[in-house]
C-alpha cells in the first residue's frame, strides 16, 4: 500500500483549512515542515491540527530545521542541533506524530567512519531523551541527495542498524546520489515493513543534488513500478508544488494497480 502527501502544512492558522483541503483531495499524508523553525509553540494549537488530521485519516510527521549538524567541531552546535530536534519531537509527540525526519550533518574534514562514530552518538543520546520524556516518536535520519554530505544509503542503514532508530528514504536524494533508484540496494538494506520516503523532481550532477523541482508524471511513472509491493510505504512530495505533485501521483498509482 502506497499513501502519497505533501510537504508543508501551512502557517499556523491555516494548518487546519490546509489538511481539510488534502483531505478534499485525497492525500493521506503530511510532513509539517519546519524548515527555518518550530513554529507550533503550544501544546494546545498541536493537539488541536493533530485532532482534525487524525479525523482526515492523514498521517502527520515533521520535518526538523535545515540548521542541524550532529557532526560539528563546535560543541555549541551540536547541542543546539539536538536541541532543535528535540523540539519536533515534543510538538510530534503532542501532534500524535510518529516520524521526525532530519538531515544528520556533514563530513567536514573527518573521514566517513568518524563522521559515522560522532553521529551514532549523537542520536543514541537524543533517543535517550525521547525515552525519558515518554514520547512516542521516531528519529528518521534521511537519504542524503549531496555526496560530501553524511547520508548514504549505507550509513543510515548502518545508524538504523546500531541504535535502532527509523529513517526516511530519499528517492530523489538516491537518484541524485547514486545515478539510479537502487531499489535493490534499499531493499536490501531496509527490510521493515513500513517505509516513510520523500520523492519529488531533482536536478543533479557529478556531486549530486543541485535542487528540487517539479515532479513530472514520467518519474512517477518510473519510480512506482520499482516500489516494493509488500510494504506500507508513505510518499511525501517535497517539490516546490508538493500539493499538486502528489494529486498526481495519485492518479499514476491508481492507474497502475487498475
Amino acid at each position: 500500500m502506497i499513501t502519497f502527501g505533501p510537504a508543508g502544512i501551512g502557517g499556523l492558522k491555516e494548518a487546519i483549512f490546509n489538511l481539510e483541503k488534502y483531505g478534499e483531495f485525497g492525500l493521506k499524508a503530511c510532513e509539517i515542515a519546519f524548515t527555518y523553525g518550530v513554529y507550533i509553540k503550544t501544546k494546545e494549537d498541536a493537539e488541536k491540527i493533530g485532532k482534525r488530521a487524525k479525523e482526515l485519516g492523514i498521517k502527520l510527521s515533521i520535518h526538523a530545521p535545515y540548521w542541524i549538524n550532529l557532526n560539528s567541531n563546535e560543541k555549541e552546535k551540536v547541542e543546539g542541533s539536538k536541541k532543535r530536534i528535540l523540539d519536533c519531537c515534543r510538538v510530534a509527540d503532542w501532534l500524535g506524530s510518529k516520524k521526525v525526519v532530519f538531515h544528520c550533518g556533514y563530513y567536514g574534514k573527518m573521514q566517513p567512519e568518524e563522521t559515522f562514530q560522532n553521529i551514532k552518538k549523537q542520536i543514541l543520546e537524543l533517543m535517550d531523551e525521547i525515552k525519558k520524556n515518554k514520547w512516542g516518536v521516531e528519529l528518521c535520519p534521511e537519504i542524503m541527495g549531496k555526496k560530501n554530505v553524511f547520508g548514504s544509503i549505507e550509513e543510515i542503514s548502518k545508524l538504523v542498524n546500531e541504535t535502532h532508530c527509523s529513517f526516511c528514504i530519499d528517492f530523489a536524494h538516491t537518484l541524485a546520489r547514486y545515478g539510479t533508484y537502487d531499489m535493490e540496494l534499499l531493499e536490501k538494506s531496509f527490510q521493515q515493513e513500513k517505509w516513510h520516503c520523500h520523492f519529488s523532481g531533482i536536478e543533479y550532477g557529478e556531486k549530486g543534488e543541485k535542487h528540487h523541482k517539479l515532479t513530472s508524471e514520467e518519474e512517477i511513472k518510473k519510480l512506482i513500478p520499482l516500489l516494493p509491493k509488500n510494504k506500507e510505504i508513505i510518499i511525501i512530495n517535497e517539490s516546490p508544488s508538493p500539493v499538486e505533485d502528489s494529486i498526481l501521483s495519485i492518479k499514476v498509482y491508481n492507474k497502475s494497480i487498475k
